[in-house]
């Protein structure tokens, strides 16, 4: 079935990957995933959280957030409402939980690395995009700590990205943006490494349920499209080395 940006059922939409973004953080970039563009930022704080006191290892965390006309109408920031919604949470811990799956936490020394994901403008796969963003200014700020003599070597494991999949009046689709999202009958976001392993997988039958075929049709357009982007991030860090 046709899209309206004209792309092909199992096709991504023109991403693009722009380091350093932030000239202050020890690792920045801006991603976009078609309309939807996301400011991922990596800032070292010399200590670990509290509760991982006397533990010979560092910590990997996130904050995501959608500033006010990131969507069609303009949303309150949550700081002014005092607290952080439901979808905030869910979302800032699953990019945490991705890259530290990916790192060995013991060679990140006793610090902790801040993950900050800002949505400017979203359309679609935000989570996925922040977590593929993310991943690119985790790695440069580990960069940055390797290069100030502050580890010994990188504590990345592999690589990781993020798509989201879903079934549109029954057919599978691969990065779905808002409106295929909002029209979906079944939405899932995948998670995976770059050797092809699998860190988490959130899947919904919107309004039809879902079959084991239409499930492994949407993973199999999931691992294309993370092989894609994994093949970005990989490129991007070959073409600008900035440390």
């Amino acid at each position: 079935m046709s899209r309206h940006e004209g792309r092909q059922n199992d096709e991504m939409r023109a991403v693009t990957i722009t380091r350093p973004f932030n000239q202050r953080a020890e690792g920045s970039c801006l991603i976009t995933f078609g309309q939807t563009r996301v400011i991922c930022t990596a800032s070292v704080e010399e200590q670990q959280p509290r509760w991982m006191k006397n533990q010979n290892r560092g910590w990997v965390t996130a904050e995501y957030g959608m500033l006010p006309r990131s969507t069609h109408d303009r949303t309150t920031r949550e700081a002014s409402q005092g607290k952080q919604g439901g979808r905030t949470l869910e979302i800032q811990r699953l990019i945490g939980r991705s890259l530290r799956a990916v790192t060995d936490l013991s060679k990140l020394g006793k610090r902790t690395v801040w993950i900050d994901c800002d949505v400017i403008q979203a359309d679609g796969g935000t989570r996925t995009a922040s977590i593929t963003g993310g991943f690119i200014a985790f790695m440069d700020a580990c960069r940055w700590l390797e290069h100030q003599g502050m580890i010994k070597s990188l504590p990345i494991l592999d690589f990781v990205a993020a798509v989201s999949c879903g079934m549109v009046k029954g057919v599978p689709m691969l990065d779905l943006n808002y409106k295929e999202d909002f029209d979906c009958e079944t939405d899932m976001n995948f998670v995976m490494t770059g050797t092809g392993k699998f860190i988490e997988i959130q899947g919904t039958a919107e309004s039809v349920p879902f079959t084991l075929n239409d499930f492994n049709a949407m993973a199999a357009l999931a691992t294309k499209g993370i092989g894609e982007l994994i093949a970005l991030q990989r490129k991007t860090f070959l073409e600008g080395m900035t440390m």
